[in-house]
């Protein structure tokens, strides 16, 4: 084997190698922002503000499909005071697509809510979710809903 077929193999392995930390990572990103749903779901079940709190960006736009828009504040408040009950939360069809410190996450939503006013209901919407690592932490920092059929 000549020189330049050596160099050529040896940087060819090379490149695999250095390829794996970097699939590694996305791998372990994207089961962090799964598992940072499944976290935010179950305190939209049980609604707990400091767990609410870490999970939400400061700058969180949470949107509604009606078009209504909510601050984290207001996001949290919401959950919080009952004016938004979630009785079951099922999320289908999810997809996570990470670059670098940022996560975007699609799935269908299919909720029992209870709202006081309103009555036992049944929701089906579209989600989209942007989430931002800060410090180690991933958190919310916007949420679109959207009618499906």
């Amino acid at each position: 084997m000549t020189f330049s077929k050596t160099l050529t193999s040896f940087l060819a392995v090379l490149a695999c190698f250095a390829c794996f930390p970097k699939a590694n990572a996305q791998v372990q990103s994207k089961q962090q922002v799964e598992t940072a749903v499944e976290t935010l779901k179950q305190a939209m079940l049980k609604p707990d503000a400091s767990i609410l709190n870490k999970l939400s960006a400061d700058e969180l736009t949470y949107g509604h499909s009606s078009g209504k828009i909510e601050s984290k504040k207001q996001f949290v408040e919401t959950l919080v005071s009952g004016a938004s009950v979630f009785k079951e939360i099922n999320l289908k069809d999810q997809t996570i697509q990470t670059v670098g410190n940022t996560a975007v996450v699609r799935h269908i939503l299919e909720a029992k809510t209870d709202d006081p006013g309103k009555g036992p209901a049944d929701v089906k919407i579209g989600i989209v979710l942007t989430w931002v690592k800060v410090k180690g932490q991933w958190q919310l920092l916007a949420r679109q809903a959207f009618k499906v059929s």
